[in-house]
């Protein structure tokens, strides 16, 4: 049974990345962005003294916002739309391949998607002079609980609300970058004025930046980030369980039409 499971979810994973591979274009932009605002960000930063000392910090938010929230989030909903728009959806569903299997699948194909461009952005901000402080099994688990819970709400969008490929591109656009900007992902919460601070404390992306940058620019460990890392496993198992009961209610709309 096991065993059936795990050479599922890898066949799930290879075929994602085989098409997004054949696709071109979508690896190239999940690459592409972050990257550009690593180095853009990192020349910035690094060029002004009376900013360098926030490059380390700076480096984490590129990762857990451009990166990882329009990769993980973004990319998911848009394999469910892509799914959904070539009827491939269907066939899944009366072929051998186990519901769980996809979900797994999907989860894996972003992990490995997750960590290139953690190797990649971190290259860059190592050549711009960012450093990485803290621990790095810490940070893992950081970046790990931001994947699921991005992947958990990529089946929730993609199942519940999103219908076609345009809409995919709209809605990152339209309430990414805002929510990206309150989470702090591009310079720190103290610049903005109070009753946005206040705001951005009701943003989860807040607080994936705020563990990740104390961890790698200040060298924080648990003791110190207990309350988000509290926070980051409340939300990361609500996110899947929402992302499970979509795809679920996917799965029972496709039966049905």
């Amino acid at each position: 049974m096991f065993s059936t499971l795990l050479n599922q979810t890898l066949a799930v994973t290879q075929r994602i990345w085989l098409e997004q591979w054949r696709q071109g274009r979508g690896l190239i932009f999940w690459a592409l962005f972050p990257a550009l605002m690593m180095l853009l960000f990192g020349l910035v930063y690094a060029h002004n003294d009376s900013m360098r000392a926030g490059l380390d910090a700076m480096a984490a938010g590129v990762l857990m916002g451009a990166a990882l929230f329009f990769s993980c989030l973004g990319g998911t909903v848009a394999i469910l739309v892509a799914e959904r728009e070539r009827r491939t959806m269907r066939r899944l569903l009366a072929s051998p391949l186990q519901p769980a299997a996809y979900f797994l699948g999907v989860v894996l194909a972003q992990s490995a998607l997750a960590l290139m461009q953690v190797v990649m952005l971190y290259a860059i901000a190592y050549a711009v002079g960012a450093r990485y402080h803290g621990s790095m099994a810490l940070g893992g688990v950081i970046i790990a609980l931001s994947v699921f819970a991005y992947v958990g709400l990529g089946f929730f969008f993609g199942a519940r609300f999103a219908r076609r490929s345009e809409e995919v591109v709209v809605a990152l656009s339209a309430f990414g970058v805002p929510l990206l900007v309150l989470g702090g992902t591009f310079f720190p919460l103290v610049l903005m004025p109070r009753a946005m601070q206040t705001v951005a404390y009701l943003n989860p992306i807040t607080y994936m930046n705020e563990a990740l940058k104390a961890v790698a620019a200040q060298g924080a460990g648990v003791a110190e980030l207990r309350s988000e890392l509290a926070f980051l496993v409340v939300f990361c198992a609500l996110a899947l369980v929402l992302g499970v009961s979509s795809y679920r209610h996917l799965l029972k709309l496709e039966k049905v039409t």
